[in-house]
């Protein structure tokens, strides 16, 4: 059984640090691109970041430069580093991985920027 468990998140102001740890079992997590999505209130969910099983990098536009996406295939975790938050970060950020059978998700974690 697949299962993607979130932490961090929380309350930061604009222009603080925070980190987003996602533990995934049952999966050969080294062979899987994982990704960070997340979805701001009335909004579509987005792709924040993803890294491949070759440790390539993706970020979307608005976080470069920002957040660093990072992967640790001993302990099955990949984590979301975001630097110098804004208010329009304030989102339900998830975990993902894409399988044969489809995708998977994370519960999700509430990540809130104050101005």
């Amino acid at each position: 059984q697949v299962q993607l468990v979130e932490s961090g998140g929380g309350l930061v102001q604009a222009g603080g640090s925070m980190r987003l740890d996602c533990v995934a079992s049952g999966i050969i997590f080294g062979l899987n691109t994982m990704a960070w999505y997340r979805q701001a209130p009335g909004k579509l969910r987005e792709l924040v970041a993803d890294i491949s099983a070759g440790y390539r990098t993706n970020y979307e536009d608005s976080v470069k430069g920002r957040f660093t996406i990072s992967r640790d295939n001993v302990k099955n975790t990949v984590t979301l580093q975001m630097n110098s938050l804004k208010p329009e970060d304030t989102a339900v950020y998830y975990c993902n991985v894409q399988l044969g059978g489809g995708s998977r998700w994370g519960q999700g974690t509430q990540v809130t920027v104050s101005s």
